[in-house]
């Protein structure tokens, strides 16, 4: 066991470069970011502390709690905040260093922020695709590929040369490897997504002879660092979306978004869409799904509809409505026995309760019907 006199931010340091084993560097990073923020609330506040054991929930933690409120964060970062800062604290305390159980409670973090999905309105989808289909280039391409699948822009700049696959004599699809959630899933393309990606593949042998070695292996070509490919395919469609008259900043993973809203409009269940996506929760997928107000509208009246269709009451020869010039008693009883018939028809519809109630409205009647016979003349 380190001795406790290290500084503390030699120990998190030393605790983030073990979990840089397993996890991914930009992970990594996250995690001292956190701890820079927390240690320098720290220093500032509480000079005097040197060592984990003097570290307690009140005043050095609440109080962080407090800092990230004034700084002004999100509630998601906030969040992450005290996930990744927890995870240190529970990995030191399990490497042997003496902590105050309970540092952070659940009831620490923030609500979570609901965000609505932004898809592409129908008018600005369909400018923005055919302003892409004027560009031919590579980025145009990309991002095209992007919106017909709702692949992530991070898994599109890591697609493989080979990630067009065929699945069965006249079907194919796009192999997408391990990304975000570590997990691999393969995405079908029509026609028209096959020849995009064919384009794509002539452009990229065009622009690879100065590329390499920096793109071997992978579709996209790349000049310098992965983020530099990134930012330009950012770029690249803010301009085309200003071209076609997009309102509002438009971020490829608003593709994604438009992309899982055009798929449950046609029909596509959600286990299908997870699948589509690449989630491992069906509660992610939901966050992803937006349902139109004209939608929303239209279910709404087509569920009204049908269950006017399951309570629909059979025509019957009743009385005119309009109460007749001469009213007589046998009207009057033919009346009542087409009634009694309507609460016979009506009765397997209902519950155990309402039921019964109908069963003695409908033996008053056929008092009721006795009593007229009774009163007709012989």
């Amino acid at each position: 066991m380190k001795s406790p006199s290290l500084a503390l931010h030699k120990i998190l340091e030393v605790q983030i470069q073990h979990l840089g084993t397993t996890l991914r560097a930009g992970t990594v990073a996250y995690y001292r970011v956190c701890a820079r923020n927390f240690l320098a609330y720290l220093y500032l506040n509480f000079p005097q502390l040197r060592q984990l054991s003097q570290l307690r929930r009140d005043p050095h933690l609440v109080g962080w709690f407090r800092h990230l409120c004034q700084q002004q964060l999100s509630n998601r970062t906030r969040t992450a905040y005290l996930i990744l800062l927890r995870r240190l604290l529970h990995d030191l305390a399990a490497n042997g260093y003496r902590l105050s159980p309970d540092l952070i409670r659940p009831d620490d973090f923030p609500p979570p922020d609901h965000y609505l999905p932004r898809p592409l309105a129908l008018d600005e989808d369909q400018r923005l695709q055919q302003q892409l289909c004027q560009t031919d280039t590579l980025e145009a391409y990309a991002l095209r590929l992007t919106r017909a699948t709702g692949i992530r822009i991070g898994e599109c700049i890591d697609l493989p040369l080979d990630c067009l696959r065929r699945v069965g004599s006249q079907q194919t699809a796009l192999h997408v490897p391990l990304g975000k959630l570590h997990s691999e899933r393969w995405v079908p393309l029509d026609e028209e997504t096959q020849r995009v990606l064919a384009r794509l593949l002539d452009l990229r042998a065009l622009a690879t002879s100065s590329r390499l070695p920096e793109s071997r292996g992978l579709l996209l070509p790349r000049r310098g660092r992965r983020q530099a490919l990134y930012n330009h395919l950012h770029q690249s469609l803010a301009v085309a979306a200003r071209s076609a008259g997009c309102t509002g900043h438009v971020t490829p993973h608003r593709l994604r978004h438009t992309f899982a809203t055009e798929m449950v409009r046609l029909g596509v269940s959600l286990p299908a869409l997870m699948q589509l996506l690449g989630h491992n929760d069906i509660r992610m997928t939901l966050r992803y799904v937006e349902v139109a107000q004209v939608d929303l509208q239209r279910e709404f009246h087509r569920a009204r509809q049908n269950t006017a269709a399951l309570h629909a009451i059979p025509k019957l020869p009743l009385p005119a409505t309009n109460i007749p010039q001469q009213l007589d008693l046998p009207a009057l009883r033919q009346a009542i026995t087409a009634t009694h018939h309507l609460f016979h028809l009506l009765q397997p519809q209902l519950e155990d309760k309402p039921r019964r109630k109908l069963r003695q409205l409908s033996e008053r009647l056929l008092r009721i019907g006795h009593e007229l016979d009774h009163l007709a003349p012989n």
